[in-house]
């Protein structure tokens, strides 16, 4: 959509409280209206790129720790020195006016309406709107077994209806399961028809991002998405996360980001910026930026760019400012 401006020229000497209308209009007055596009991206910041702030320091099996807390004592997992509650403040400081949040900060608030409407007063008072909540730790919606698949399904439901509450577009989800790559892409499909049916009841999108698995497979992400086949279902290419298969060492199995990226974007309703690590000329030493938006403009994709910064040399507000900086020089080049 395209804003009006209206540009008014008026002669140097014209006062409005010493002219009548009749006067004012023999002044050397001209108006014209101009009509000035939008821009075709705009820049949202994912709550994960605080995660360090919010959960604290990591030690062995911590990971493991996570996913037990998290469903006996989800609050306990807060061990960080920020709170998640405070996030739309912590974004307003960037000067970004959108925000992603991810659920397990807010695991043990599903249910808590007061909380959701303190939350949602928060981002009023910061100026920032929620875009997207990612959702994780729900079950698989790929799952092998029809009855899990459903409770998994199901389990997204809560995190629907907040937010569209917050005056959220959309929820993240993962498509996941045990099997054949064949086996899960058909039993995601299911899973994710079945949550973009409740989805669109609500007004709000399912994305699925590559996110580990056969779903860090462009092809095979691209493939369950044809087969969806549905408005309110689309994708959330990210970056950086097209590693399949990890190993100790590292990811041991990695799918060509930029291929994926082109694969995924015909689908997409928002994009990951991800970022880890800075050259000294600022750019990102994994991900070529500027070849990224070239394909996701060429994609005729227009909407929300999120930063989501997970390295560790730079501090997280570093590494946010960072990625902010060069992803404003990408999106001038190519504009």
């Amino acid at each position: 959509m395209k804003q009006r401006i209206l540009i008014v020229v008026v002669s140097l000497f014209f006062v409005v409280s010493c002219r009548t209308k009749s006067e004012s209009s023999a002044t050397t007055e001209a108006a014209q209206e101009i009509e000035a596009p939008t821009p075709d991206f705009q820049i949202s910041l994912a709550q994960w790129s605080f995660h360090n702030a919010f959960l604290g320091p990591k030690k062995e099996g911590y990971w493991q720790w996570f996913v037990k807390t998290l469903q006996e004592s989800p609050d306990d997992i807060l061990l960080g020195d920020a709170d998640p509650k405070d996030f739309p403040k912590m974004a307003a400081e960037f000067g970004v006016k959108s925000i992603e949040l991810v659920n397990t900060f807010y695991y043990g608030k599903v249910d808590d309406q007061a909380f959701w409407d303190d939350f949602k007063r928060r981002c009023e008072e910061a100026g920032v709107s929620v875009g997207l909540i990612m959702c994780d730790a729900l079950g698989n919606l790929g799952d092998a077994d029809a009855e899990a698949r459903k409770k998994a399904v199901e389990n997204h439901y809560k995190w629907v209806d907040i937010a569209k509450f917050l005056g959220a577009h959309s929820i993240r989800v993962n498509a996941a399961g045990e099997g054949s790559a064949k086996e899960v892409a058909s039993n995601a499909v299911d899973g994710l028809t079945q949550l973009g049916e409740y989805g669109a009841t609500q007004g709000i999108d399912i994305l699925v991002e590559n996110h580990g698995g056969y779903s860090s497979n462009g092809t095979w992400l691209a493939g369950v998405m044809a087969q969806v086949n549905m408005d309110n279902v689309g994708t959330l290419p990210d970056y950086g996360n097209f590693c399949i298969e990890r190993g100790p060492d590292g990811c041991v199995n990695e799918y060509d980001r930029y291929k994926g990226m082109s694969e995924l974007m015909p689908y997409a309703k928002g994009v990951s910026a991800k970022s880890h690590d800075f050259d000294e000329s600022g750019n990102e030493t994994q991900t070529d930026f500027y070849k990224m938006l070239k394909i996701v403009k060429d994609s005729g994709f227009k909407g929300f760019i999120g930063i989501e910064y997970e390295g560790s040399t730079l501090s997280e507000e570093e590494g946010i400012a960072a990625t902010l900086a060069l992803l404003n020089k990408a999106i001038d080049s190519i504009q």
